[in-house]
């Protein structure tokens, strides 16, 4: 008679054995589908990278290729800058040529209109009108870089060290920029200019650097204090990084986005702010150098009864070319920030 202890234990080594073969299964099961994810893994990554998903220059980019208004702005800038650039090649004659055919029958009530080689006709001294537009973009372009140069120089400077030191610095520096704030922008480059004993070409340019000045240095130094405290700030200084390459490396890298946007708004207010202090009497005095500000406060006013086209096409010159600035500048805001990222 068999014992049923017998029975049991000759049975159960049986189910040890199923259990080994279905573990080994279960391994192979798992090793297969931990390939697959990481198959899986690997080829998003890949995708990732070949796209470009992560980068903001290139997300930027892409919008502003799609935005219309960035378009118009940049063609518009795009024009300007090559006529500036060609406008020897460009320009039928020389800005500062005298013709005998435009002064034959010139007086100051009567210039002359389009004519056979001069499609827009006469300024009030018998050149070429036409000429002396396409070379004032020259005039424009060069006032408005160097002026958006140094104001961004000097802003960037000042924002930097306000940002980076804070205390009594932080606070000294930004009540100044506060009292240049304060006043009209305009009317600070014209009190600027005064001061100078000769005004010129130089005065002019130095003048609208300064008004910029306050705006490059806090939204700069504004930057900079949203990165004092930010994740990878905070990792430099626990890593022992000396306070100069934190600054240098890394605060100041990452806030200047802003600011070269910002230049890019600039420049419309540099040529507005140009023109007006020419217009004014307060730019260049040589009335020999085609400049639209100049063109538009001697010729175009004091002409205007008999000629009106002498302030129309200076006039228009100026808002096209600050129109494009400011379209492409605009876009350019909205094309890296954050918000608008999805």
């Amino acid at each position: 008679m068999t014992d049923p202890t017998t029975q049991a234990g000759a049975t159960a080594p049986a189910p040890r054995t199923g259990g080994q073969r279905t573990g080994g299964v279960s391994e192979r099961n798992i090793g297969l589908l931990g390939d697959r994810k990481k198959a899986r893994l690997d080829e998003l990554a890949r995708a990732t990278a070949d796209n470009g998903g992560v980068s903001l220059f290139r997300d930027a980019l892409g919008r502003l290729r799609r935005n219309p208004v960035a378009i118009v702005g940049a063609i518009i800038v795009g024009l300007f800058i090559l006529v500036a650039v060609f406008a020897p090649l460009i320009a039928p004659h020389d800005p500062a040529q005298e013709f005998d055919a435009l002064t034959k029958n010139l007086t100051v009530e009567n210039i002359p209109g389009a004519t056979d080689g001069h499609p827009l006709g006469s300024d009030p001294l018998g050149r070429d009108f036409l000429s002396r537009l396409i070379y004032g973009s020259r005039q424009t372009l060069f006032v408005g870089v160097l002026a958006t140069l140094i104001g961004l120089s000097l802003g960037v400077l000042l924002g930097a060290i306000a940002g980076a030191f804070g205390g009594w610095v932080d606070v000294v520096l930004m009540r100044l920029t506060d009292v240049m704030l304060a006043l009209p922008s305009l009317l600070l480059a014209i009190t600027l200019v005064a001061m100078a004993s000769k005004s010129s070409q130089w005065t002019v340019i130095f003048a609208v650097a300064i008004v910029s000045v306050p705006i490059f240095a806090r939204l700069l130094r504004g930057s900079m204090l949203a990165q004092r405290e930010s994740d990878h700030v905070l990792a430099a200084r626990a890593l022992g990084v000396k306070e100069r390459n934190i600054v240098l490396r890394h605060m100041l890298p990452n806030s200047l986005t802003a600011v070269i946007v910002q230049a890019t708004l600039t420049f419309a207010v540099a040529i507005l702010d140009a023109a007006a202090l020419s217009f004014l009497g307060l730019g260049d005095p040589d009335i020999n150098r085609a400049e639209w500000g100049l063109m538009l406060g001697v010729d175009g006013v004091h002409y205007f009864e008999a000629r009106p086209e002498l302030a129309y096409y200076p006039a228009l010159a100026i808002i096209v070319v600050a129109l494009g600035f400011t379209l492409l500048g605009e876009a350019m805001r909205d094309a890296i920030d954050p918000k608008n990222r999805r």
